[in-house]
């Protein structure tokens, strides 16, 4: 592979949109054509359902957008047959020249964070992916496994910097020496991101920079200047297009930067739920893909 900062600016300008789609099977929402997902956790119903709606996504995806982002909480309560599905998005997305950002957010210190990180970073791992999110509130030490194999492998990282929930500000916005937290965490990171830049000026070491914090973004790209940013909140979460593409870059080819994600916009629209077969639900998510695009691009 080449370097992650690289595919993804080749990815972002190949698909002429940052936008990212989230892959959240909430089994209550999956459309009944797809199966009876809310049947019990674990039974065949239930993984066959999650598994074709989860394909249908991916099939989606391929061709339209960089990069699809499974989270993984959404896999893992449907035990090995679930993880199961989840190892099968990330090969055929891969092999389908889309990114697989995987929203594991882990974070562990030593050995235990090696072996996170050989379980879920590039795209020989068990559960293969271009990037991963971790999790750096145990130190920078703790990076440092994750750091290495993902440098080994081309591959990239998210860190939780300024997340999209209301209540991130509980920590994330204490003042410590006159500057928020989440702050001396991106100065913390700076040196880091720099050593990691690659030939078009993005590194593979990128950040959390929720939409719904806009002025917050733009203070996190003054001190991250080549650090990707991926952003949840947009669409379902409350964020706008303005709010979702502050901490991005204009690029001579769109935005640039980083990655939007949104699930429940693109995957869960209304008027996919009571579709009467497979192709109107494929027409319903493929308009919702090209009216995203448009939305984001729009704010150029």
């Amino acid at each position: 592979m080449t370097h992650f900062g690289d595919r993804l600016s080749d990815a972002t300008r190949r698909c002429k949109t940052p936008l990212c789609m989230g892959i959240d099977p909430h089994s209550e929402m999956i459309p009944a054509l797809f199966g009876d997902a809310t049947a019990p956790a674990g039974s065949d119903a239930a993984i066959r359902a999650i598994d074709d709606f989860s394909m249908a996504c991916v099939e989606q995806a391929i061709g339209k957008v960089p990069a699809i982002k499974p989270q993984a909480a959404f896999f893992e309560r449907y035990g090995p047959a679930g993880m199961q599905i989840l190892q099968n998005i990330g090969r055929v997305a891969i092999d389908a020249n889309l990114l697989v950002i995987m929203d594991a957010k882990r974070g562990d210190i030593g050995s235990t964070s090696s072996a996170y990180a050989a379980g879920w970073i590039g795209h020989d791992a068990p559960f293969p992916s271009d990037a991963l999110t971790i999790n750096p509130w145990l130190g920078i030490d703790a990076l440092d496994p994750f750091l290495k194999r993902a440098d080994e492998s081309n591959s990239g990282l998210f860190v939780l910097n300024r997340t999209s929930n209301p209540g991130a500000g509980d920590l994330q916005d204490q003042i410590v020496d006159g500057q928020p937290i989440y702050q001396h965490l991106a100065t913390l990171l700076a040196p880091l991101v720099a050593k990691r830049d690659g030939k078009q000026g993005s590194s593979s070491l990128g950040i959390v920079a929720g939409a719904t914090w806009p002025e917050e973004a733009r203070a996190l790209r003054a001190t991250l200047p080549t650090a990707p940013f991926l952003i949840p909140g947009f669409g379902a979460q409350g964020a706008g297009p303005e709010q979702a593409t502050s901490g991005l870059i204009r690029g001579k080819h769109g935005w640039e930067g980083g990655l939007v994600n949104s699930t429940r916009g693109l995957i869960f629209p209304k008027t996919a739920a009571c579709a009467g077969s497979l192709a109107a639900w494929q027409s319903v998510i493929a308009s919702n893909i090209d009216q995203s695009k448009a939305v984001l691009n729009s704010t150029l």
